[in-house]
């Protein structure tokens, strides 16, 4: 499997940035006065009880469910995640709830709607542009107010980490300090650096001031500059303790910056100009996927680790101003933005297949606890189901819908999502309709037919001979929420 060995700074961390992963302060705590006992319960416990299975989720940031190899596309170079999905359950009809960041980072966290869990937005009140007018300290205030708001549901770092597992975050993490979501480890704090840049979340206020933009700050370097925080992680605790790794990169988002050679693989290939930043940098992340990979093997803990795949949000770039998405992928209610391939692996549990029906990243906490033996920490508000069981090939996957609301980017106020929804929709089968919702906006009623219009070019909304299909689709989603 190919990984960036020579690409990616593995031994070190950049000097302009502390990079390295740190550690809850109620980990450091002296455990010497539980030690005898600790040791008694695992000699008679060691024969007969089965180490559980570590957990290594990658998110892909900003990357359409149809720029992978394994979907069919043979422009774009993923090696070693189309390796990973040619040995994992592979379920191509994946959705997120909503088509932009931290919701639907939120919801892989909960198991929840965005409505449910109120995290609908990436900016708090008054919105960003309002915010880069505030003082550094009134900036960190306002962002403080929605990081705890993850704190009043349970989440699945915090689910693992009172069930023993070491649980690292990396990457994108909106919601404050890393501890904030119930990780024991992280790099996230909530806390500009000392180097304004994109890729360290830090920049500056209008009056000079620098802040943490609020998406994970020291935690985006993972992948771009570094893997050292993740590798020492792993061996830290390969064969001594359960772990769960967060591993999502600011990768393949903006801004475009990957080295050369990872435009090679497309030096030769009738790819259109806007689209090469953007496979390059897939292929970036790509390379980081397989070095995480290598890294399980490599301290032989790669059979005992489940593996789960998603994209937070899709994204396709505009043909004019490449750094930017088009207006019907992120932040839309249309596929490139909402639909996500999802994989699962776990070697010897899991059978290589692939699953047809509907499924979304709400389905993956209730999934990751049955794979960890913690389904009973399943709550009744959780709407998701557990793949396991089509995973390793018992049990054909139900036939449900997939549900979905569109969020503005900003919020207006807070626990009030639904007075935010531009628009709410549903895919069932193969017929997808789109509601507007109270808040302005472009986006029309729409129904398209996914077997056979997959770029939604067709609106079939208006057709005398579809009005039964809107009609049952509408109470359908009624019945999911009604505004």
């Amino acid at each position: 499997m190919e990984h960036a060995t020579n690409d990616l700074q593995t031994d070190r961390c950049p000097r302009s940035i502390d990079c390295g992963f740190h550690t809850s302060s109620t980990e450091n705590q002296s455990r010497l006065p539980k030690l005898l006992t600790l040791l008694f319960v695992f000699v008679v416990a060691s024969s007969t009880w089965a180490s559980p299975p570590n957990v290594v989720i990658i998110l892909a940031d900003d990357q359409s469910y149809r720029d992978f190899g394994f979907m069919g596309n043979a422009e774009v170079h993923t090696p070693n995640l189309d390796a990973l999905a040619k040995s994992a359950a592979r379920y191509p009809n994946g959705y997120v709830p909503m088509s932009v960041c931290r919701p639907s980072l939120a919801t892989i966290l909960t198991g929840l709607y965005p409505h449910q869990h109120g995290i609908h937005f990436n900016h708090p009140p008054p919105g960003l542009s309002a915010m880069r007018q505030l003082t550094g300290e009134q900036y960190r205030n306002a962002r403080a107010i929605t990081d705890k708001m993850v704190t009043r549901v349970p989440t699945l770092p915090r689910i693992l980490a009172k069930h023993g597992y070491a649980c690292l975050q990396t990457g994108k993490h909106w919601e404050g300090d890393f501890r904030t979501a119930g990780f024991t480890d992280g790099m996230t704090l909530a806390k500009p650096s000392n180097r304004l840049s994109p890729i360290t979340g830090t920049r500056e206020q209008v009056n000079g001031d620098w802040v943490a933009h609020g998406n994970g700050d020291a935690g985006l370097v993972i992948g771009r500059e570094t893997m050292q925080p993740i590798d020492t992680f792993i061996e830290q605790h390969a064969g001594r303790k359960p772990f769960f790794v967060w591993y999502a990169p600011f990768l393949p988002h903006t801004p475009f910056d990957a080295p050369p050679q990872f435009h090679l693989p497309y030096a030769n290939k009738n790819v259109p100009d806007h689209l090469r930043p953007y496979y390059a940098e897939i292929n970036r992340f790509d390379a980081t996927v397989g070095h995480l990979l290598s890294s399980l093997k490599q301290h032989d803990v790669d059979e005992n680790t489940l593996i789960v795949f998603a994209a937070d949000n899709g994204f396709r770039p505009d043909k004019v101003a490449h750094g930017r998405h088009n207006k019907r992928s992120k932040l839309s209610p249309f596929e490139d933005g909402l639909r996500t391939p999802i994989l699962i692996r776990q070697l010897g549990k899991t059978k290589p297949a692939e699953h047809t029906n509907l499924v979304g990243t709400t389905d993956l906490l209730p999934t990751i606890l049955s794979a960890t033996g913690l389904s009973n920490e399943v709550t009744s508000e959780m709407p998701g189901i557990d793949l396991m069981p089509s995973a390793r090939g018992e049990r054909e996957l139900p036939v449900r819908p997939a549900f979905g609301a569109i969020y503005p980017n900003d919020a207006t106020i807070l626990n009030s999502p639904a007075t935010h929804v531009r628009a709410r929709w549903i895919r069932s089968g193969r017929y997808k309709l789109i509601l507007p919702g109270p808040v302005k906006s472009t986006i029309a009623p729409s129904l398209f037919d996914l077997q056979s219009d997959s770029l939604e070019s067709n609106n079939l909304f208006s057709r005398d001979d579809q009005s039964e299909i809107v009609s049952k689709l509408t109470v359908l989603l009624d019945n999911w929420w009604t505004l």
